[in-house]
């Protein structure tokens, strides 16, 4: 009878709102007691909101009997549909309230079935056209995810709910104003989506690609086309957190999507919104895990190889931000390989400014190369270079610098990064784009030991550019050294080429030289010194590059410096003295005017750091007698803008320095008066096969040296200039014996087989020959009466017996 009874009633239920007053008390006391809690939770008008009292039973039933949970849930969910589906909305609010309410009071085992119901509910809202339920479900869902619940859940799937919410991300309704709330319910959805299943095990993976497709461009969206600043601080607040709880594995899934949504809407183009996204990105994820961010970046960059100019250098712009903010993290294991990605961007870029194609043909298509676009990305690699090598330790520095030297393509030694297609010019602007980028990576570098920072396999092929016919690359070589060899930032007080009485005022900082030093400068002094004078002498060098010789003269003086150095160095300017005046040179009048410049400057320099009166005296004399007379000979006159330099006839005597005079003051005060009275004199080497060369087997032939070395001596008289000569050549010897050794080793590896062998078959003769002089002149016949025999003219003559043809006793043979 009560089954009957309970089925009419719920009959009428689906027809009548439960309070009816019409219905009989008998029969509603029939009713299962959670329906009737539930039934007294709403009011009979909606706008006087949930009935307190009655919620407050609802909740001690649900907490007292927790396996009726499950049917509360599913009948508070049931009524919610009737009442959308009724448009009776104030009773939905209220249904959703009650639902929150018993979320947050019940954490029993039964709860996973009240959950299923909460969700069916949510869900429903969500499905709605009405953006006032769409906003409310998406708040209820936002309590529940704020829940942590007690039990697992093997079975719940958060598909729709990353759909929906992602969907109403990009909300278009016409209203702005709802149109801004609805997008802010999407993006407080996702943030819910994620603190719901980002820690559980055991639910769907939210880091799956088909997950982070739909939620990473959502974020994007919004950040990109936020209404006001509540909704873009929201969207930012919620990517930081999705991507401050992504674990090594996941940072691939989170970072693609941004590369994607960035290709998608042409947004590395203008460069500001993708450098705010990869910088939410660094400072979000773990610092450990940036390295990872930078591949994807170098890899994404690669795949772009072939798009315009502007949309490379765009991510070489992120790629120079995330650099800068990942610090020490951001190379990761793979060091070279990232240096290596950028040169080779640098090199395809050089092809594409000088072919105007990307495959080089001559069919562009609907892609127009522009030169200034690509330049724009050249500086823009140079940079990114620079600035990943600043988060390098010292080490890490050194074999970057190597292998951007091994990069350089030096013409009929290594392409490396050359292009057959680009041609000479495409060769030269490498060079310069390389030069450039080692300038970028030795800023900043700091090292106790000069030896590791200028090892002989950088240093050689590095000055060997210093003599190129190219003034751009000799002025970046120049750079180059400067800033390894300043250690005290005491370059910038010597780019100024000026006379100064007193040089406290520049706050020089001088540390004793140490033994490694000693070493380094007696190993590649000479070197260069030879490439400072060799420098001077270039017709094509500019004010910059007389500032930049200069400033590292003093450099050495203050950072290597010991008194053989100090000597070497007075040597040299007074050989750039006598430089400028040689009418042997073809020096343009600004040329040698300027380098007498250089080398008052320097003298000036080196006289007050050496503390010698008499030879700061000299120096000062000079000087002064030159501003009066001769103003043009000194740098304030001629490193200025409009130079005042009048053509070189005459200069007398008074207005040069002397190299008797100054070796006689430093004479006295116990410097090696020898060699200061020696005149510095360059050898000049082969080392220079990159000026006015083609390649390196137009060098030497070592087929003439050999010839040379065969023909017959001539009687040479002996000079004053011979014994000079023979002094300066002592100088230098071991540079000459390894340039010796270069070129024999480049013989054997490059001449013919037949040529090879003809040479060391002349050597094998040549030296038996010089063996048997020898032993016809060492060996003595033995003192026995064979050994002398008699002359056609009646003397005796002792005949010399080779040791192999000599007969010795049969005791003495062992």
């Amino acid at each position: 009878m009560c089954f009957i009874v309970n089925q009419l009633l719920f009959n009428i239920e689906v027809f009548v709102p439960a309070f009816a007053p019409w219905v009989c008390g008998c029969c509603g006391a029939l009713r299962p007691r959670y329906k009737r809690l539930v039934d007294n939770i709403f009011p009979e008008d909606p706008e006087d909101g949930l009935v307190k009292a009655n919620m407050e039973k609802l909740t001690f039933y649900a907490l007292s009997a927790p396996e009726k949970l499950d049917r509360i849930g599913a009948y508070l969910s049931e009524r919610l549909s009737r009442d959308v589906a009724r448009h009776r909305y104030g009773y939905v609010c209220i249904a959703m309230e009650a639902l929150d309410q018993l979320l947050m009071a019940c954490h029993c085992q039964s709860i996973n079935l009240f959950v299923e119901s909460f969700l069916k509910m949510v869900r429903k809202l969500l499905e709605s056209d009405k953006p006032s339920l769409q906003i409310l479900g998406t708040n209820s869902f936002v309590k529940f995810a704020n829940i942590e619940e007690d039990t697992p859940s093997y079975h719940r799937s958060y598909d729709f709910f990353v759909s929906r919410f992602s969907e109403m991300c990009h909300s278009s309704y016409e209203d702005p104003d709802i149109r801004t709330k609805i997008r802010m319910a999407g993006i407080k959805g996702l943030q819910g989506v994620v603190r719901k299943t980002v820690n559980d095990e055991l639910q769907a993976n939210i880091w799956d690609p088909q997950h982070m497709d739909k939620i990473v461009p959502s974020l994007l969206f919004n950040l990109q086309k936020g209404g006001g600043n509540g909704p873009v601080e929201l969207t930012e607040r919620c990517f930081r957190e999705l991507l401050g709880r992504a674990a090594y594995g996941n940072i691939k899934n989170a970072v693609t999507p941004v590369l994607m949504h960035l290709d998608n809407h042409s947004l590395w183009e203008g460069k500001t919104f993708a450098v705010r996204c990869f910088k939410i990105i660094m400072y979000s994820i773990q610092s450990q895990h940036s390295h990872l961010v930078i591949q994807q970046l170098l890899g994404h960059l690669d795949a772009n190889s072939k798009n315009s100019a502007t949309v490379r250098a765009g991510i070489v712009e992120v790629l120079l931000e995330a650099a800068a903010i990942a610090a020490s993290g951001s190379v990761g294991p793979t060091v070279l390989e990232v240096f290596n990605t950028l040169l080779r961007q640098l090199r395809l870029s050089v092809d594409y400014e000088l072919t105007g194609c990307y495959d080089g043909s001559t069919n562009i298509g609907t892609k127009i190369i522009k030169a200034h676009e690509e330049r724009q990305l050249q500086e823009a690699v140079i940079r990114t270079i620079g600035s990943f090598a600043n988060t390098l330790p010292t080490y890490q520095r050194s074999e970057v610098m190597l292998f951007i030297m091994g990069k350089i393509p030096v013409p009929g030694v290594h392409p490396a990064l050359s292009s057959k297609d680009s041609g000479p010019e495409g060769t030269r602007m490498i060079q310069v784009m390389l030069l450039k980028s080692l300038v970028q990576v030795t800023a900043g570098f700091d090292t106790t030991n000069m030896l590791t920072a200028l090892p002989t396999s950088f240093l050689e092929p590095l000055l060997s550019f210093s003599l190129t016919e190219d003034p751009e690359i000799r002025l970046l070589v120049l750079q180059i050294l400067l800033s390894l060899i300043d250690r005290h930032d005491n370059a910038p007080k010597f780019l100024n080429v000026s006379i100064i009485s007193d040089i406290s005022v520049l706050k020089l900082k001088v540390d004793k030289c140490s033994r490694q030093d000693n070493l380094f400068m007696k190993k590649h002094g000479q070197q260069l010194y030879r490439h400072i004078y060799l420098g001077c002498k270039e017709e094509s060098s500019g004010q910059q590059h007389y500032e930049a010789l200069f400033a590292l003269l003093g450099l050495l003086s203050m950072e290597l410096a010991n008194e053989e150095v100090v000597v070497d160095l007075i040597r040299l300017a007074l050989a750039l003295q006598d430089l400028a005046l040689s009418t042997d040179e073809a020096l343009p009048v600004f040329n040698r005017c300027a380098i007498h410049a250089v080398a008052a400057a320097y003298l000036n320099l080196i006289c007050q750091l050496t503390t010698v009166p008499a030879f700061c005296q000299h120096i000062h004399e000079v000087i002064e007698l030159r501003q009066k007379e001769t103003p043009y000979l000194l740098p304030e006159d001629v490193f200025i803008e409009n130079p005042k330099y009048v053509p070189i006839t005459f200069i007398s005597r008074e207005v040069l320095f002397l190299q008797s005079k100054i070796t006689e003051v430093l004479g006295g005060s116990g410097y090696n008066t020898d060699r200061l009275a020696t005149p510095y004199v360059p050898q000049y080497t082969d080392e220079d096969r990159l000026s006015k060369r083609k390649s390196i087997g137009e060098t030497i032939s070592l087929q003439g040296e050999v010839e040379s070395r065969n023909s017959p001596e001539k009687e040479e008289e002996i000079t004053f200039e011979t014994l000079k000569n023979a002094i300066v050549d002592s100088v230098g010897m071991e540079e000459q014996e390894r340039e010796r050794r270069r070129q024999v080793v480049e013989k054997f590896q490059k001449a013919p087989f037949e040529e090879i062998a003809a040479h060391c078959g002349a050597r094998a003769t040549l030296l038996q020959s010089k063996l048997n002089q020898i032993f016809e002149i060492t060996i003595r016949p033995p003192p026995s009466p064979s050994g002398t025999i008699s002359s056609g003219y009646g003397q005796t003559q002792s005949r010399s017996v080779p040791i192999y043809e000599m007969k010795f006793p049969d005791l003495c043979v062992y």
